[in-house]
């Protein structure tokens, strides 16, 4: 019997609270209590924490339990001394249970009996065999009662106190220790002198067995009790809830930084205030540390405690429509890979793709534009037509790589709208990718590979992502450093404003605004609109949530050290040193006059010489272009575009020299490229674009011409039309089908298009 005995006591395991649930419990990166969610039986109810206050623990052991620390669980002097108190009293006044009894107790959660208590004094003896005299405290103080739905010592001491009980006075710890075994008294209102009473007596005691000296007792018996309940914290709801639904019932050490956070929140809610006069509701804002990745501001959604509908979606891990926020990826991807240099010349003309027009958001085209341009105007047609030609299955793979988790639909479905808001993206993905673009530019490689551990995955960074090049990463930076500002925005300068790389973007029907930007340090996102969809007339990026992004970067904290820092300098071991044509913006060839030196992204060599610039025959007055033969004659380099992105670079570029003249008519190659069509493009798929009343099914030809007063003819699958002088318009009737629309002027130079014409 007595070997069983000892297999049960030592060797059977405890079962303790194994069907209890716990809060879920959220902490700063510093340990500060960010909020907390009630455990699955309602209860607030914090789990098991290695340690306990040193006060409370003497004070825990004083009032409850003197002999804890020289018993195996039961206490023979207690049980005589409870005897002896109910036979005087003849009614049960004391139940002569230790700390451990208690535990037993709590776990097993039965109705109190005499049997009971016995059954508690051997399941006692289990524990003491089992668990150390500083675990059974903490299994006590984690499920002692403290009235309502409060339990444990931790939850009572943000109940009660207000805060987590690290740094507890006498006067709280005793005060704690009492609480627990009488919760009935837990009505600070109402029994206020009968828990003083009770809490000063114990403090007494404690004086007088030499625990607290003289000068801590009497502070401490002056020390009022708490006035009313506190709410358990709540910051970072959005956080908070998402924790709880990956980490229930645990504590949680994020990253957040608690007081940045309620800056952040302050901020929020107040932009938020005044962006629900003008109808958009929602507002969130995600603020990463570039250096190590971690988020240290999350505000899923502004001012939770507002009643509105969308309040409680976590707009910073909603799926949105991403405006322009890829265009930066693009760029730099597109550099990485030596498909273009960051000033290489991108069209900027009317297009009709398989039925796809896109247009710049000033419905203006400029011809030709450089592609650090197109990007820090964010320019439509040019980043199109970028897209166009690197590929989309490409560039898709390009942002998986980069985080951007909820791009998980085919090329197909996406098309060339995916770089003008065509896919879904989060504020925490697109910031963490911007952040990660700067990131790699400006730390080591062993700085970018020690990334936090933080359980849940929401502060780290995946080592996958592709954009590693330094030289592309340091172009891509530096044109994102100059997009356009509104005049608004000068008030950011007047208040210490500092260098930013951002992007805005607007989503189609203005319902996503969004601003994302970051500096060698910080990153910062910013999302406005409405969480259930609703767009918002004049609902944009820039005017919208740019100036709560500035708001927030304004707030955050620089050391002496980074001051106004900005990026390091590219330096030429980053990549590769070559000659670029400075205005076209490619390789230099020997034609191109004055070539800058410029260390570009090693791929670069990829990329192609400038096929702009032209060695042509002159007369020595420069007038006419005259054959090779001829003796009066000079070489002269002309920058030429064809003729559709001249017809409308020309205009924006006063400078822009077109090519003179031949002396005498000629035919054939010579001229080839004096003209070319705007609209539509070779191969566009069309619909009646452009019809009139009297054509239903005309559409709107237009042709650039280098000599506008020249005499253009034109043709549809070989059967002739009319001719154009100055102004080569023409309104073209076309069946349901393809077609070949040709022109030829009169010096003999030809152009065509193939048109399908679909209804």
């Amino acid at each position: 019997m007595l070997a069983i005995f000892a297999i049960w006591l030592w060797i059977v395991p405890c079962r303790l609270f194994s069907d209890v649930s716990y809060s879920t419990v959220v902490e700063d990166r510093n340990g500060q209590l960010i909020g907390a969610r009630i455990s699955q039986d309602q209860q607030w109810r914090f789990p098991l924490q290695d340690s306990l206050p040193e006060k409370y623990v003497k004070c825990l052991v004083r009032f409850e339990d003197k002999g804890f620390y020289h018993h195996l669980g039961v206490s023979p002097s207690a049980i005589a001394r409870a005897v002896k108190q109910n036979i005087e009293a003849g009614r049960i006044k004391s139940g002569a249970s230790t700390i451990t009894m208690q535990v037993a107790r709590m776990s097993d959660r039965k109705k109190r009996t005499f049997g009971q208590k016995v059954i508690e004094a051997f399941e006692a003896l289990h524990i003491e065999a089992q668990y150390s005299k500083q675990e059974i405290l903490q299994l006590y103080a984690a499920h002692a009662p403290y009235g309502g739905n409060v339990v444990g010592f931790h939850a009572g001491c943000w109940r009660y106190l207000g805060h987590d009980g690290s740094n507890l006075s006498w006067g709280e710890a005793s005060l704690m220790a009492v609480l627990q075994n009488s919760p009935s008294m837990i009505n600070l209102a109402k029994k206020r002198p009968l828990l003083m009473e009770k809490r000063n007596r114990l403090l007494k005691s404690l004086y007088e067995s030499g625990d607290i000296a003289q000068g801590d007792y009497e502070l401490a018996i002056e020390e009022p009790l708490p006035s009313h309940p506190n709410k358990i914290p709540s910051t970072a709801p959005h956080l908070v809830e998402w924790y709880a639904q990956k980490n229930n019932g645990e504590y949680v050490r994020s990253t957040v930084d608690l007081n940045l956070q309620k800056d952040v929140e302050s901020i929020a809610k107040r932009r938020n205030d005044e962006l629900r006069i003008r109808g958009v509701r929602d507002l969130a804002i995600v603020v990463i540390d570039v250096q190590s990745g971690e988020v240290i501001a999350y505000c899923g959604n502004a001012n939770s405690t507002v009643k509105r509908a969308g309040v409680c979606v976590d707009v910073a891990r909603s799926r949105r429509s991403s405006g322009s926020l890829l265009k930066p990826l693009l760029y730099c991807t597109a550099l990485q890979d030596g498909y273009i240099l960051p000033n290489t010349l991108l069209p900027d003309i009317p297009v009709n793709i398989n039925g796809f027009r896109p247009h710049n958001y000033d419905k203006e085209f400029r011809g030709a534009v450089s592609a650090s341009e197109a990007l820090s105007r964010s320019l439509n047609v040019p980043n199109v037509l970028l897209l166009r030609d690197y590929g989309i299955d490409h560039f898709i793979e390009i942002l998986r790589r980069c985080g951007l988790s909820t791009i998980n639909r085919t090329a197909s479905d996406y098309g060339l709208s995916l770089i003008l808001g065509g896919a879904e993206v989060t504020l925490l993905d697109i910031t963490r990718a911007y952040a990660k673009m700067a990131r790699n530019y400006e730390y080591s490689v062993a700085s970018r590979n020690n990334d936090y551990n933080n359980p849940g995955y929401v502060e780290n960074f995946e080592k996958s992502f592709i954009l590693t090049d330094k030289a592309a990463l340091f172009h891509t930076i530096e044109a994102m450093k100059r997009v356009e500002r509104v005049d608004h925005m000068d008030m950011y300068k007047i208040s210490g404003y500092r260098d930013i790389a951002w992007k805005t973007g607007t989503s189609f029907g203005a319902r996503d605004a969004w601003s994302v930007g970051f500096d060698h340090r910080y990153a910062v996102g910013v999302w406005a609109g409405n969480a259930e969809g609703q767009g918002v007339a004049e609902l944009t990026g820039v005017h919208t949530a740019s100036p709560v992004m500035f708001d927030v970067f304004n707030h955050l904290t620089y050391s002496k050290k980074d001051g106004q820092k900005w990026f390091s300098n590219l330096k030429v071991s980053d990549g590769a040193e070559m000659k670029v044509c400075p205005q076209s913006g490619m390789l230099a060839s020997l034609e191109c006059p004055n070539p800058m030196k410029q260390v570009m992204p090693a791929n670069g060599v990829n990329s192609g010489v400038c096929k702009y610039h032209h060695v042509v025959k002159v007369s020595e007055d420069g007038r006419y272009r005259v054959e090779n033969t001829e003796e009066d004659s000079r070489n002269a380099t002309y920058f030429t575009l064809p003729a559709n992105m001249e017809y409308f670079y020309k205009k924006d570029h006063p400078e822009y020299a077109t090519l003179p003249p031949y002396r005498d008519v000629f035919f054939g190659e010579k001229s080839k490229s004096n003209l070319g069509f705007i609209y539509p493009q070779n191969g566009a798929v069309i619909s009646c674009v452009g019809k009139s009343e009297d054509e239903e099914n005309a559409v709107l030809f237009e042709l650039a011409h280098k000599r506008p007063m020249t005499e253009v003819f034109w043709f549809i699958d070989g059967r002739y039309l009319a001719s154009t002088v100055g102004e080569h318009k023409l309104q073209i009737e076309m069946d349901e089908g393809k077609h070949k629309i040709s022109v030829v002027d009169e010096n003999g130079d030809k152009a065509e298009v193939r048109v399908e014409n679909r209804r």
